[in-house]
């Protein structure tokens, strides 16, 4: 199997000032041809998981999902891995708010804005939606949080929040929360009720 670390971190370095040449060599190394821009780390943990769920090698098929942290450094991504730098496939997933940023980058470096797939709010949101609260809520009992989750959704902030909203909330409230549950709400949601940005996203790789 293809392992993308390398290449992920010395895009990372690239875009952090450094040099180009260990990115084209990893790049090299690695066979990759397309790269999917996501904002966060949670992003990254959903769309692999779900890939592995339905027989998907993604890295062995070229395609490397990176992580840029946050969604207003994807121009200087799209620019580096796109045309202008790399000449990678460059494609994305991102929320509504962020497709204007998206799209602006992504015509910059010459590559086709029309395969950044769009998410309302946020990925989370998806997959809560196609889960079902409850459904959540059960993998939150099983990863033994239901009582800090029912405490979150007795503060007097989330009283009278639409309890999607209340979930989509809690998984944000702790450190790697939003990554671990990324990966578990990937890893249980139906195949036939796969939000359909990430369906459309993965069916296009």
């Amino acid at each position: 199997m293809a392992d993308m670390g390398v290449f992920r971190a010395a895009v990372s370095g690239w875009a952090a000032g450094g040099c180009g040449a260990a990115a084209r060599e990893a790049a090299a190394a690695a066979g990759v041809r397309t790269v999917v821009l996501v904002k966060g780390p949670s992003d990254l943990a959903a769309v692999e998981t779900l890939a592995a769920r339905l027989g998907r090698a993604l890295p062995d098929e070229g395609v490397c999902v990176l992580s840029m942290g946050g969604a207003m450094n994807v121009g200087r991504y799209a620019e580096l891995l796109g045309p202008p730098g790399l000449g990678l496939r460059v494609t994305g997933l991102c929320d509504a708010r962020e497709r204007p940023f998206y799209d602006r980058a992504l015509a910059r470096a010459g590559a086709p804005g029309q395969e950044v797939f769009v998410c309302v709010e946020d990925l989370e949101e998806e997959l809560i939606r196609a889960l079902g609260v409850a459904g959540v809520e059960a993998i939150v009992e099983a990863e033994g949080e239901l009582a800090p989750w029912r405490t979150f959704t007795r503060q007097p902030a989330q009283q009278g929040r639409d309890p999607l909203r209340q979930m989509r909330r809690f998984l944000g409230t702790r450190k790697g929360r939003k990554i671990r549950y990324g990966h578990l709400l990937a890893r249980s949601v139906d195949l036939g009720r796969v939000p359909a940005p990430l369906g459309a996203l993965l069916a296009c790789l």
